[in-house]
């Protein structure tokens, strides 16, 4: 490969990351790997300055702020720092900075793994904090850091103005427990205690952020009026002095006592509360510091060493799968332990298939570790010359390790889920579900009481709620007979939500809401939706070939016929609530917006669905109808564009009475000054 094509390819795989990492907060490459592709393409730049273009990132300082906040101008630049790999280029340092100042010191503090910020006080009070951004312009983020209790709100010392630079982080013992939480609810776990602080300060609720346990290390004065300092350690015992939490740091002088720090810090940071990618090494004087200035990218006066990720081999003893709590069927490797920054590993996730089929993981393989973000153990390689003989490629069982059900592959992902009805890792979110305010909507049988029942054994399946006796639901913790029989009359009172709310209720994929009422609309009783063939139901509107095989797949599951034999036997009912009141409205697709009187939303829409229509969320040329209520707003104007049918709330209900369709021509109310009025009442 030519330079030229290099240079192409390093600010293309660089920009990518770059954007991935700092607007996305979804890092692709590692820290470690970005840094030594940007020192490849300076240097290829520095050989040929003619080939530098306006997009390489080493003509930027960051990455560009979001637009979800504020921007906000930093008053003094927050810079970065020039990455070095090794104690020679420590000391390189030390030796030009000699030859610049006189008798120089030095501080050496570890590089904390988080987002950089600025707080500003006035007169001693905090006023605003924003991001780095791109190290000129950055968001403004002073709610969510209000969150963070570390950040004194007054400060001892009322100085006019006052900014000091700090690092944002997760600790670890919270990062650990936020994971675990997502792991258990099915979500995907952060990468790294750095990449969950950055999007926990971006969140736009601020009690999310307050909720993630955010904390702060101060590490530098930007701006002091009224105060004047002659060194760095100087403004750090300052601001430790007005209640900030400090970065540690130590006051050396020679490169081999800094080289000395450098190693005791990778050694010892398992200590430290939070993540850290290497050491910071800064010229001590200020007034040093400010003759020697700054390049268009970062100061001159300091260097960032960055530790290599440390890799470990380990033999693989065994593959294990646990079922989620939607599910998901999640392959773990449990290998020979091994020490890898500073724990011991004995396990690591396997992600799904697909990561097993593309490294081909095999029991019986040694393979090498190491920790994403220095936190989570992942296999990075599978060392093939040293597999032994007779191991054979690893696939997931084709039936559920918990309940025995088949096992099939999401069609739009990679996940592969159990699809058993009554499988008991699935309980708990299983009957969460069927008992929520859309579905069965059982007041007070919330998540709570949910997980008392299933660790007392009193219910297995949602079919078991309707047999509880208000004996066993007293026993409860803060239950009682009052409530328990307040209970069981709600549990009652559900068996006759209807099949709509019923086929809703039992987690059947891709059957939502809407899918719920068209087919209990179109078969009117279970019975008869269990009969139907998969081109019966691929013949109803909005029911697709995908959709329906999930429907057959979950009838003809035995666990789901035992389920429904047991709701029979609590007298659910299995047939529709609103009978179909024909087809008046078959072919017919309806828009409604703006604020209707005589009818909610959920209303007009199953009356709609009764009579064989369709409700639809926006306005198209396949809309038949547009109902337009008081301050409708875009989809009445739209209607207008496209000579779509508008009716008046007055004449929908003529239609609804077996008026007939009213002439093309019918008047229209004007449409609202405010385009989002009528959005809000949009069915869907």
């Amino acid at each position: 490969m030519d330079y030229r094509s290099e240079m192409a390819q390093l600010r293309q795989e660089l920009n990518e990351a770059g954007y991935r990492y700092y607007v996305l907060d979804d890092p692709t490459m590692s820290d470690y790997d970005y840094d030594h592709k940007l020192r490849r393409l300076e240097e290829l730049e520095a050989a040929h300055p003619e080939e530098i273009t306006p997009d390489s990132p080493t003509q930027r300082v960051g990455g560009a702020p979001l637009d979800s906040f504020q921007q906000v101008t930093h008053p003094v630049p927050l810079e970065s720092l020039q990455d070095v790999f090794s104690p020679e280029e420590v000391s390189e340092f030390t030796q030009r900075m000699a030859q610049a100042v006189e008798s120089p010191a030095y501080t050496v503090e570890p590089k904390v793994d988080g987002l950089s910020v600025a707080l500003e006080y006035r007169d001693g009070v905090f006023v605003q904090g924003a991001t780095r951004g791109d190290g000129r312009v950055g968001e403004d983020v002073t709610e969510n850091l209000r969150t963070i209790r570390s950040i004194p709100m007054v400060l001892p010392e009322k100085l006019p103005r006052l900014i000091v630079r700090g690092e944002v982080f997760m600790p670890k013992v919270v990062f650990h427990k936020l994971n675990q939480q997502r792991e258990e609810r099915e979500e995907a776990p952060f990468a790294n205690p750095r990449n969950a602080a950055a999007g926990s300060l971006r969140q736009l609720d601020s009690k999310i952020c307050a909720q993630r346990r955010l904390d702060i290390r101060v590490f530098n004065l930007q701006l002091a009026e009224g105060r004047t300092f002659s060194t760095h350690a100087e403004t750090l015992e300052y601001l430790a002095s007005q209640g900030f939490q400090m970065i540690p740091f130590k006051r050396l002088t020679g490169d081999e006592a800094i080289n000395a720090e450098i190693a005791r810090l990778n050694e010892d940071r398992e200590d430290l509360p939070f993540d850290m990618d290497g050491a910071v090494v800064k010229l001590d004087s200020l007034s040093d510091r400010a003759a020697l200035g700054s390049t268009a990218k970062c100061p001159r006066w300091a260097i960032a060493y960055k530790y290599p990720p440390e890799r470990k081999p380990s033999k693989v003893l065994d593959i294990v799968v646990q079922v989620g709590r939607t599910g998901v069927l999640t392959p773990k490797v449990i290998v020979e332990p091994v020490r890898l920054a500073g724990t011991t590993v004995t396990n690591a996730t396997l992600h799904n298939q697909d990561f097993i089929d593309e490294k081909d993981i095999r029991i019986g393989d040694t393979v090498v570790l190491q920790k994403a973000g220095e936190i989570i153990p992942e296999v990075v390689e599978v060392l093939t010359d040293l597999r032994p003989e007779g191991t054979v490629p690893y696939h997931l069982p084709e039936l559920c390790p918990v309940c025995g059900a088949p096992v099939a592959r999401d069609p739009d992902g990679a996940a592969i889920r159990c699809t058993g009805a009554e499988c008991p890792a699935q309980l708990h979110r299983n009957l969460t579900h069927f008992a929520s305010r859309d579905a069965m909507d059982i007041e007070g049988l919330g998540p709570a009481v949910m997980a008392q029942l299933i660790d007392r054994g009193l219910v297995k399946s949602p079919a078991d709620l309707y047999f509880l006796r208000e004996e066993e639901l007293a026993a409860l913790d803060r239950m009682g007979e009052k409530s328990a029989a307040n209970l069981v009359a709600a549990i009652a009172a559900s068996r006759d939500r209807g099949l709509e709310r019923l086929l809703y209720a039992l987690g059947i994929r891709q059957v939502g809401q809407k899918a719920g009422k068209v087919l209990a609309a179109h078969f009117g009783t279970f019975d008869a939706l269990a009969a139907a063939t998969e081109e019966e139901l691929t013949a109803i509107d909005d029911v697709g070939a995908i959709t329906a095989a999930y429907i057959r797949e979950w009838l003809q599951n035995p666990q789901s016929k035992h389920l429904m034999d047991r709701l029979r036997e609590a007298g659910v009912s299995l047939e529709a609530a609103q009978k179909p009141a024909g087809d008046q409205f078959k072919g017919l697709t309806f828009v409604l917006t703006g604020a209707l009187e005589r009818f909610t939303r959920e209303e007009a829409g199953a009356l709609i669905e009764a009579r064989g229509g369709k409700v639809s969320g926006s306005v198209s040329k396949k809309t038949s109808y547009v109902v337009a209520g008081e301050n409708a707003g875009s989809k009445l104007r739209k209607a207008n564009e496209l000579a779509i049918p508008v009716l008046t709330e007055e004449e929908f209900a003529a239609m609804l009475g077996g008026g007939g369709t009213p002439e093309s021509g019918a008047s229209a109310p004007e449409a609202a000054s405010d385009p989002g009025d009528g959005e809000q009442l949009s069915l869907l």
